[in-house]
Parts: C-alpha cells; sequence; structure tokens
C-alpha cells in the first residue's frame, strides 16, 4: 500500500480521523532576505490554524514545530480547468506578520513576500508524530502519510490591516514572466526535433 492510498483509505473509515492542514512560508534568498544569511539557513515559518484539532500550541509533524496561528486559507479547488489562485488570510492581532513584512521590505522595497513559496500540507490526525500526545505515544505517526502537497508562490500581498494580512497565492506556472518549458527545445541541442520516424 503506498503512503497516500494509506491515508485516502483511512478517510474511507466509519470515523475517521480529523485533517490536519499545515503550512510552511519559505523566504527567497536575495529577494525576500540579503544573501549571505549569517546562519546559512534558509528563513521558513511553520504554522497551522489549529481548528481542527484540540491543540492550544504547537502540533509536531515530521519533526517539525508548526505553530498554531489563526489562519484561513481557501481557493484551492481547480474549476473548469484553471489552476487555483488562492488567497490566504493570517492574523496580524501580535503584528508578527507586519514586522515580517518590514524587514522583508529592508531588502526588496515593496516586496511584501512576492516571489515566497508556501507549502499547505494535509494529513490526518492520527499520523502526526507521537509527541502531540499526552501519553507521548502514538502508533499509527506515519510522518510519510499525507495528501500530496500544494506548492504555491505569493503573487501580491491584497490587504494589510491590525487585524489581518491577505496574500494572493499562484503556482508556479501561473506567475507573470513564466513561460514553459524554461528552454527552448531547438534542432542543435536536440537534433531528433522535428524528424519522423516511419
Amino acid at each position: 500500500m503506498t503512503v497516500n492510498s494509506k491515508v485516502f483509505s483511512s478517510l474511507q473509515d466509519i470515523n475517521p480521523s480529523a485533517i490536519i492542514e499545515l503550512f510552511v512560508l519559505t523566504l527567497k534568498e536575495g529577494l525576500n532576505y540579503p544573501t549571505g544569511n549569517p546562519d546559512n539557513d534558509t528563513i521558513i515559518y511553520r504554522f497551522h490554524a489549529g481548528s481542527n484539532l484540540n491543540a492550544n500550541g504547537k502540533i509536531v509533524w515530521d519533526g517539525n514545530d508548526y505553530l498554531r496561528f489563526p489562519v484561513q486559507a481557501t481557493g484551492f479547488a481547480f474549476q473548469r480547468g484553471q489552476l487555483p489562485r488562492p488567497k490566504i488570510t493570517i492574523s496580524n492581532a501580535t503584528g508578527l506578520v507586519s514586522a515580517i513584512l518590514l524587514n522583508v521590505n529592508e531588502t526588496t522595497t515593496g516586496n511584501d513576500l512576492t516571489g515566497a513559496t508556501v507549502t499547505r500540507i494535509r494529513t490526518l490526525a492520527k499520523f502526526i508524530d507521537a509527541v502531540n500526545f499526552a501519553d507521548g505515544q502514538n502508533p499509527t505517526a506515519d510522518s510519510n502519510a499525507e495528501f500530496p502537497q500544494e506548492v504555491y508562490s505569493i503573487d501580491r500581498k491584497s490587504t494589510e490591516t491590525r487585524e489581518v494580512v491577505e496574500f494572493e497565492l499562484a503556482a508556479p506556472t501561473d506567475l507573470a514572466g513564466v513561460r514553459i518549458p524554461g528552454r527552448q527545445a531547438t534542432r542543435s541541442i536536440f537534433p531528433s526535433i522535428g524528424t519522423f520516424v516511419q
């Protein structure tokens, strides 16, 4: 049984486990933060909405801490053959998101996290790490059992208030200036292009 089929078959149970939605915000070096980061690490923020599990704090998934943070994400469904253009709204009550934006804009003026990557990870509560449970045990824990990850780039910041910050996301192939394929295939590189074999 493959990992994804393990997740999908668990949804068929009479009493399925809750779906846990996790988000990873990955900043791009040189665009969202200066090159030559002294720690030589990529800047990553991990968070979850906490609405599908009685967890007031963090959730540990695959050994990484996801902090509980009010977030609402919508628009991930494919409709009429078009790529989804999701929106993610994050609470700004503590001013954390505005502080991140200020730091990013010091590197690239007016960037507002444009180009940063948002990864949506979904799994079932029964598969999260054992440390999430009071007794520290979870025999069904499996950090590989997840729905296919959805990776988007931040296209633009649409709203910033004291309460919330909203971003519009786009598939990496749905951004302005992106062409597919990334390189043109010509006869000089691929001699068999345009040749028909009978």
